[in-house]
Order: C-alpha cells, then structure tokens, then sequence
C-alpha cells in the first residue's frame, strides 16, 4: 500500500497545507472583488475570471509546493536538500498562522457584508470612503453651496438660489474646472462650517464656494468664500454691494474671481452670466428667477406657479429668450410626468411653440436647444432629430448635466445602450447626488443585461430618494434577475407608487410560481393602469412569454403617445423576449428606431 507512505509525504511537504491556504486566499479576494468591483463599476465578469483562473492554477499550485521547499537560502527543488537540512515543519507552522489570518480576515468581510454593508440600502459609508480615498480629487474643482438668504424674508429664497444657480453657471463656462450641479451642491444647504471635508468628499470636488445673500429694495449685498473642502481653510473671500440691475456684472465678477483663484482658465477675461434680459427688465429677471423656484419642486401645483412666472417674464421682456426655453422644458416635464391624454396634446403643442421661439431669439443658446431636443424626443418621438439638436446643447455647454443625461436618455432609446451608459456615468460625474440619475444608469444597466451593476447604482438611488416613484420596482426586477426571488419581493411592497409596485409584485409572483397572485396583480394592472402605463403591463406580458397581448398592450401605448413606449429599449423584458418575433422590426419602424438586427450589423460593421 502506498497511499499512507504517499499522504505522509504530502503532510511533510506541506502540500495540504499550501491547498488549504490558496483556498482560503482566493474566498479572500473573491470576496474583496464582489463587494468593491460594484464601487468602481467593475463588470461583473471579472469576478467569474478571477474565479476560473484560480482553478485552474490550483493543481499548478500543489505541484510546486510539492517540489520546491523554501530555505533560508531560498526557493529551492525539495530534491536538492537533505533530509536533516529540510526546514518544512516549521514552515508548516508558518502557514498555520497564514491560514488562520487569511480565514479570520475572510469571516469578517463575510459578516460586514451580511450584515453592515448590505443592510438597508444604497451604497454604504465603507464602500463609499474606500472610492473616495482612491479615486483622486482633481485640484481644480468645486462646488458651490446654495447661497444663505440673509434678508429676514423667507420668500427671497428664489433670488438666492436663484443666485447661486447662476454662479454654476456662469463657473461651468470655465472649461478646465469642474464644476457639480444643482441637484448636488443643493442637498448641502444649511450644512455645518466645520463639516467641508465631508462635503468635499461626497461631491469629489476639492474647494466649496459659500456665502449670504441680502437683498433690499433695489440694493443687493453678496459675500462669497472660496473654502479648501480639506480643511476649511479659506482660500479667498470678497463682499459686493450693488444695485440690483448690476447683479449680473457681480456674479460675472464673483466667478472671474473664483477661476483666478483656482488658477483656471477664464475665456475672454471674463465669465459672462447668462440669464440676463436682453432689455434689461429686472422684474423680468425676478419673475424668471421665481419660475426656476418652483419649477424645481416639480408638482402639478409648483407648475401651475412656475409657469404663471415665466409667462409673466415673456410679457414683461418679449425677447426673453430663456424665458421661452425654460418654459418650455417645464412644459415638456408637465406632459411628460403629469399630464393626462388630453392635457398631453395641449402641453406638448405649447412646448414646441415655446423653444421654436426661444431658437429664433437665441439660435446659439444650449438651453433653448436643449428643450427644443426633448420636445422632439418625448413628444414628437423623433430621437434622430433630438439626438442632432442635443448633441448641438451638449457642444456649447458641457457643463450641463442635465443636457447631456437627456441625450443619454436619447441615446439608449436608440437602442445603444453602452453609449447611454458611458454618458450617464459621465454626468454623475458633474451630478454625483443626483437620485434619478443614478436610477436612470441603473435601468439601462439593467435592460443591458447587468443586473449586479445595476442593483449598485438602483440602491444608491434610493438611499438618495427613497420615496422616488419606480426606484424599489426596478431594485426589484434586478434582484429577481440575479436569482435573489425573495429579496425582490420584499423590495417590490415596499415600492411607493402603486402602478409600478403592481408591475414589479406582478413579475415577481409568476416568477416564483405564484400563479394566482401574478394573475390578481395583472388584472388590477388591466383595469387601473391600461391608460396611463401600458408599457409596464406589456413588460409582464413579454415576461410571460404572451407575445400578441404583449403587441396588443404596446400598440395601445403608441397610440395614447405614452412616452414609456418609447423607451421599449430602456425597459427589461421587452427586447429580450421579443426579439425574435418578426412583428418587432416593423413596430420599432412606427417609432422610428432600428431593429436589433440594424444594431448589430452596425455594432460589427468595419471601422464601428
């Protein structure tokens, strides 16, 4: 018998040993690269390659800790060395320990995943810091925090922020600083003075522009600081007093001075503002500023308000370019969000007339251009023309994240999906706190086929806002989709709005074999939903494999000109399992879009 001879010699090589530790190291890493790979984005096929390959070095592994033998003198063939020379018990110690540690190092990430970083949802605060200590905080950026109203009236708010709005602006027109959005800068209102390290940290930016606004009568007084996020230490700072109709000077002023201080460059010698009246009217400029206001609370009530004002400004200045176009994106946001059918038609109609209008007064301007481009998407359904007229918005101002996460939008509605995906992790970049853009990078990571990577950035939505209509649904979808059946259900109850909690439970139910509830939740989807989201009612049909009901349910929303059929390659489920039906291609036609077949032809076509 020489097996017992042949076990002991593997024990005496430490051979056992060598396994048992480059099992444990690769339990290690693979765990380190399923929980940091989603932080960076990383697809989820390096972890399955990382997988593959360590098995196949495992048998080369045992080999060599079979011949070699390490020395005090170093690697050598165990062949080599006599018996009384050889040292392998107490390299045997020496590998106990280093399997013991790999171990204890592996239980703990177990468990912080299980039960510290998984819990609740977005990405936590370890994930978050470990991205942040690695990816590198570029010198010249910043973020400017919305302004403090100093004049003892609440209702002054839209000047500051409106104020402050302007300062972004008028900053992002410096190509070589990067500067975050709105969205962004804005959840920090109020925030402590000694917390910019933080604050910092969270928008990727190195210095933070902050300050008061008091404005009386006709007077305006601003003091702004230019603040290291590192530290708080203050880089630069300037009080300005001036009339109201010099309020534009000052914040051409304000941010001249901030690029200086930051040592970028400053075209033209100057950063000019950019909502100015053209025949000066300040109560225009006032009623626009008020339109912005409430135009970003976005509810029918705050548009109903956003809209009186923007009229108001075009009666008080008719050549008030973006007055038109910032009407007209509000407009547009109505029929998109809001409208019903009926209101649909009148509010799209108004849209178009509106940046029509805004283009003929200001044919160079990147917001006008910008509404025209989601009035052709979204109610012409013309994504060709809206893509040329974004990309137009895009090249006069790349600091606009929310012109370009249309045309990201435009993009994978085309069917291109990588693009979209690369545009959007683009804006997050100028937006890195924008809920809907983190959710809307995890649809179409989703309707790609990437699950893992979209549940990153759907989680991160939600932990930004968590009450967002759709955000649990489409959390639920891809959990389902990477086999965790119950954890999709409980996130899809606690789904916010019912028509997409109906389509997410719906999916789930027949997923599972719940045949009963799945078909309860449909038919309530039929008599609630059929008029208002007939896309999500196909996506359970398409899931079902019932394709004549899933046609019927998406010719029904091409008729209402729902806007849900027109991200038919947006959404899970549909292309996927409709794929190959020959009633696709012409209905994609009726849209206006190409086949997956054209895609691919061009995907593989030479020079592509």
């Amino acid at each position: 018998m020489t097996s017992p001879s042949f076990i002991a010699e593997l024990k005496r090589r430490n051979v056992l040993r060598a396994g048992v530790l480059y099992i444990g190291a690769v339990w290690l890493l693979a765990q380190v690269i399923t929980q940091l790979g989603p932080v960076f984005n990383a697809p989820v096929w390096i972890a399955r390659a990382f997988l593959i390959a360590a098995a196949i070095g495992f048998p080369f592994w045992l080999a060599f800790a079979w011949f070699y033998e390490f020395t005090p003198q170093g690697l050598k063939r165990e062949s080599d060395i006599a018996a009384d020379a050889s040292i392998t018990r107490s390299t045997g110690r020496k590998l106990d320990k280093a399997i013991i540690a790999t171990l204890a190092i592996a239980v703990v990430l177990l468990l912080a995943n299980t039960f510290v970083w998984k819990k609740g949802a977005g990405l936590q605060a370890p994930a978050r810091i470990a991205a942040s200590v690695i990816v590198a905080i570029p010198e010249k950026s910043i973020a400017v925090l919305p302004l403090l109203n100093e004049s003892g009236d609440p209702g002054q708010d839209y000047f500051s922020d409106g104020l402050s709005e302007e300062l972004i602006s008028a900053l992002g027109q410096v190509r070589d600083l990067k500067v975050i959005g709105r969205n962004s800068s804005f959840r920090f209102r109020g925030a402590a003075q000694d917390d910019t390290a933080r604050i910092g940290a969270e928008l990727g930016v190195a210095t933070l522009l902050e300050g008061t606004v008091r404005k009386q009568g006709d007077e305006v007084r601003v003091v702004a600081s230019l603040i290291k996020a590192s530290d708080g230490s203050q880089l630069w700072s300037q009080s300005y007093e001036r009339q109201l109709k010099d309020v534009f000077v000052m914040q051409s002023d304000i941010a001249t001075s901030v690029a200086n201080a930051l040592k970028a460059s400053v075209f033209g010698g100057a950063v000019m503002a950019t909502d100015r009246p053209p025949g000066g009217n300040m109560a225009a400029y006032d009623a626009m500023l008020q339109g912005r206001y409430y135009a970003e609370r976005r509810d029918r009530d705050d548009y109903i308000k956003a809209v009186a004002y923007y009229q108001k400004a075009i009666a008080l200045d008719p050549d008030y370019a973006l007055a038109y176009a910032r009407l007209a994106i509000a407009q547009q946001w109505f029929n998109d969000w809001v409208a019903d059918a009926d209101e649909r038609k009148i509010a799209s109609a108004q849209a178009r007339a509106n940046a029509d209008k805004a283009i003929e007064l200001a044919p160079g301007s990147a917001l006008a251009l910008g509404a025209l481009g989601i009035n052709q998407a979204w109610s012409d359904f013309d994504y060709h023309a809206a893509e040329t007229t974004l990309k137009k918005a895009v090249a006069l101002d790349p600091s606009n994240a929310e012109t370009l996460y249309q045309l990201a939008d435009v993009t994978a509605c085309l069917g291109r999906l990588d693009e979209g995906i690369a545009m959007m992790r683009t804006t997050l970049t100028m937006e890195p706190l924008n809920a809907s853009f983190h959710f809307y990078l995890g649809q179409f990571l989703l309707a790609a086929g990437k699950p893992d990577a979209a549940e990153t950035e759907l989680r991160r939505a939600i932990e930004l806002q968590s009450t967002a209509a759709g955000f649990h649904a489409y959390l639920a979808i891809a959990l389902l989709q990477s086999g965790q059946t119950d954890q999709a259900l409980r996130t899809a109850r606690d789904e916010p709005d019912p028509a997409n909690r109906r389509w997410a439970l719906s999916t789930i139910h027949f997923a599972r074999g719940e045949t009963v509830q799945g078909q309860a939740l449909l038919d309530e989807m039929i008599r609630l939903d059929e008029g208002s989201g007939p896309v999500n009612i196909a996506m359970v049909y398409a899931f079902l494999g019932s394709k004549d009901k899933a046609f019927a349910m998406l010719d029904h929303g091409l008729g209402i000109r729902d806007s849900g059929v027109a991200s038919i390659y947006e959404q899970p489920y549909l292309i996927p399992k409709l794929r190959n039906d020959p009633r696709l291609a012409p209905f994609l036609r009726k849209l206006g879009l190409p086949s997956p077949g054209e895609l691919d032809a061009r995907h593989h076509a030479p020079g592509s």
